[in-house]
């Protein structure tokens, strides 16, 4: 399967009493990966919430990814995004075997994107490029360090942090592979936007 397209977070805050409905909407509209993020040590409704998003994910066939639960990736048959302070992903991929999706947190810097790659990560994430309102602290990347990761990465690379459809362009101009947004796909009014902007965002995929 090629990694390129959108990538959709969810963020339970944001979708609160719209969650399945913006989602299916986004996968109306074409996801490659869908990461279901949830932050909360609830985890009867972790497993829940998860639970439906890997149903509609095989309506739409897309993959699911669960974020920095390895364990619940493994009870949904699934993949997962780790962060750096989540440990190597060597665990993981153990659990998970050798067909799961890993993914990992690499932030600014491509030395961490190497060890990723080493360690057996299907891509690696870089970020954030804007103004983020999920990480407003995070550290930031640059065009520079896209170009750099192209030329010495076999992985697909996904960007995240602010990205909209006015500022995603040049990212998918300098080699990202996944564009992965969260407020720029679901901070929308209706579901019928939430379509809109997933079509938006695959089509600067479709001109590059």
């Amino acid at each position: 399967m090629k990694l390129r397209g959108l990538y959709a977070i969810t963020d339970s805050q944001l979708l609160t009493g719209k969650f399945l409905s913006y989602v299916e909407a986004a996968l109306d509209g074409g996801v490659t990966l869908l990461q279901y993020r949830d932050k909360s040590t609830d985890d009867a409704r972790r497993l829940r919430e998860a639970q439906a998003l890997l149903k509609l994910c095989e309506r739409y066939k897309t993959r699911l990814i669960i974020n920095d639960d390895a364990e619940l990736a493994a009870r949904l048959n699934v993949g997962v995004h780790l962060g750096q302070t989540d440990g190597p992903l060597t665990p993981a991929r153990s659990l998970l075997g050798r067909k799961a999706i890993i993914g990992a947190t690499c932030h600014g810097q491509l030395p961490l994107a190497e060890q990723a790659a080493r360690e057996g990560a299907d891509y690696v994430a870089f970020g954030r490029f804007f103004n983020s309102n999920t990480k407003p602290g995070a550290p930031t990347a640059s065009l520079d360090l896209l170009d750099q990761a192209r030329t010495t990465l076999k992985l697909p690379i996904a960007v995240i942090g602010g990205i909209t459809l006015e500022n995603a362009a040049p990212l998918v101009a300098h080699g990202a592979d996944l564009l992965a947004v969260i407020h720029g796909l679901f901070g929308a009014d209706s579901a019928q936007e939430v379509t809109r902007r997933a079509r938006a965002f695959n089509a600067l995929f479709e001109s590059a």
